[in-house]
């Protein structure tokens, strides 16, 4: 009897100390706050959204690895996703707690020791058969709040693991992949909501953009981007109440055109804090056979500036009306400080659209500053308009009709860019430092005409044939610093293959980005030098990051070639077929001597 109670005694107090670790584990956890989220930029201890700040600057004012340093730049470790899924790879690094959150093609997630690499766990989705991704498996990141770790998945979910354990804490549909619907980019928190799109414009899908209680899953409101679309924002029981339509109907449509209109919101947000203002940009409309759909068809190949609390378009810009090549609008809407020929600085952001054009505008109410080529050869527009802010057609460029003919294909025309575009999904960078955009630009053209289209769920809807080829022997990609007030180029450095991965700059005077060759570079911000690069074994599509543990500098980067170039470059896809495959993530620091 004795014994038995000196032995619960000692159960109990075993219990009691159990419990009190418990505790303290979970008094010691760490959670990522709205405050962290704003303040990314400023804190370079961890990178928590998708841009290095939601305003998708890439800019760290790290300064440890710097012009006379970055000689010494040295792997530390490499961690490969492994199995046979090593397809395109674009995914940019979260970095929390001194741990790595980083996604992989065929939507897996990895969480690993940001300082050793060793793997803490994996999180791979069961995708169904049948999805319908146009780009390649790839998938450009995750998003960080509370305990959570989010991101979206190539069969339309969203998914949300505790960032310590990898438990599934909760999933939501986006939307039917069967009708063509499919995920990929990295979603952006917003004073507590997980801010999300769509993809699928080339099934005629209807874009828009979600928000969602990032710690639950619920809708709280969504927004099409396609003129005619009812709006809604939903209580907590999940009860809709319509907010409007986007635009007005058959205002820019004609008849039922807009009902599979495209706009596919496939590339993300920005967000930026001062205005508070979600800056989405908007895909092609469908079909791409432009004449069977009259009218500029908003809100397709835009900017579209949402207000976070009730989901309204504040305000909307259109890079190209009437899209017929295929241009889209998606690429990112970084928010700088602008200061014009008048001398005043305004609240600005800049675009490298994928038609060829760099616009910069005024971020309070969407008004055009300034617009100039940020590639050289662009045959579709003689310039943009600043006073009207639409685009001089070069009509002779439009492919053309196939009603005009045996109805069978319209006119081949040869068109630069390529509908790949002066710039992709490849983020660019925005130094402060230096007032100049680094942009991953690429110089090509296509042969493009148009073909009967009709709209059937789940089925391609486009209306068009293409060829994509180089313009140049010697190169496709070029990385330009550009000047955003003057429109000129400071400094370029050619790529023989297209360049397809993001930019990283920072205080240190550097800009970092990557290679389908393989390699990541690091050249001066001011005079484009190469100063230091490094093989990492496969090409890389994704954008670095930067940030400081232990007082050291790591940059990173993910290596995996793939994505839409070599399943939709034509000649150009066969120009780049010696690149292997690969899938894996590197991380480095100054060598000690």
């Amino acid at each position: 009897m004795k014994q038995g109670n000196k032995t619960g005694r000692i159960s109990f107090a075993l219990t009691l100390m159990a419990a009190a670790f418990v505790g303290l584990g979970q008094a010691q956890a760490k959670e990522v706050t709205d405050a962290d989220i704003v303040n990314d930029a400023k804190t370079p201890g961890d990178v928590l959204s998708f841009g290095l700040g939601t305003q998708g600057q890439r800019y760290s004012e790290l300064t440890a690895v710097n012009t006379k340093t970055v000689k010494d730049l040295v792997p530390v470790w490499s961690f490969s996703f492994g199995g046979e899924k090593q397809r395109g790879q674009e995914s940019q690094p979260v970095i929390f707690d001194g741990k790595m959150y980083v996604t992989a093609s065929y939507s897996r997630l990895f969480a690993l020791d940001a300082k050793t690499g060793k793997k803490l766990w994996k999180y791979e989705h069961r995708l169904p058969d049948g999805i319908m991704p146009c780009c390649d498996v790839i998938n450009r990141g995750a998003a960080l709040y509370g305990d959570l770790v989010i991101f979206a998945t190539l069969d339309a979910q969203l998914v949300a693991m505790n960032k310590d354990t990898g438990k599934v804490v909760w999933k939501e549909k986006l939307d039917d992949y069967a009708a063509g619907y499919s995920a990929s980019a990295a979603p952006q928190i917003v004073k507590g909501m997980v801010i999300t799109g769509v993809s699928g414009g080339e099934f005629g899908i209807v874009g828009r953009i979600d928000a969602r209680d990032a710690k639950t899953g619920k809708l709280i409101w969504t927004r099409p981007t396609v003129e005619g679309h009812m709006g809604y924002k939903f209580d907590k029981d999940g009860n809709k109440t319509e907010t409007g339509v986007s635009g007005t109907t058959n205002a820019t449509w004609t008849g039922d055109m807009w009902k599979t209109g495209g706009a596919a919101t496939w590339n993300g947000v920005t967000y930026d804090p001062e205005t508070n203002l979600i800056f989405a940009g908007t895909g092609n409309p469908a079909p791409w056979n432009s004449h069977l759909r009259p009218g500029d068809n908003l809100f397709s190949s835009s900017t579209v500036a949402i207000e976070p609390e009730s989901g309204k378009i504040v305000w909307h810009y259109q890079t190209t009306p009437h899209d017929g090549w295929d241009f889209d609008g998606v690429n990112e809407f970084v928010s700088f400080d602008y200061k014009g020929k008048d001398g005043k600085v305004v609240k600005a952001g800049g675009k490298a659209d994928r038609n060829g054009f760099f616009f910069v505008l005024d971020r309070t109410n969407g008004k055009l500053l300034n617009a100039f080529p940020f590639v050289k050869d662009i045959t579709w527009a003689k310039s943009i308009d600043l006073a009207t802010g639409r685009p001089n057609y070069v009509d002779d460029n439009r492919p053309g009709d196939p009603a005009a003919g045996d109805g069978k294909q319209g006119k081949s025309v040869f068109a630069s860019p390529s509908f790949l575009g002066g710039k992709n999904q490849m983020p660019m960078a925005y130094s402060p430092k230096t007032g100049l955009f680094y942009v991953p630009a690429n110089e090509w053209g296509m042969d493009i005409w148009n073909e009967p289209a009709s709209y059937k769920k789940g089925a391609a809807f486009m209306g068009a044939g293409f060829t994509i080829k180089a313009l140049h022997d010697d190169h496709i990609g070029v990385m330009r610093a550009m000047d955003p007030a003057t429109g000129k180029v400071v400094w370029e450095n050619k790529n023989y293959a297209p360049l397809w991965g993001g930019v990283l700059t920072t205080a240190g005077g550097l800009v970092f980005y990557g290679t389908p060759e393989g390699f990541l570079k690091a050249v001066d911000a001011k005079t484009g030098k190469e100063l230091w690069k490094f093989q990492t074994g496969s090409g890389v599509v994704a954008p670095p990051v930067t940030w400081t543990q232990d007082g050291e500098q790591y940059i990173s980067v993910v290596s995996g070639w793939g994505g839409a170039v070599p399943l939709w470059g034509g000649d150009v896809a066969k120009r780049v077929n010696y690149l292997e495959q690969g899938g894996s993530v590197w991380v480095f620091k100054l060598h000690k001597s």
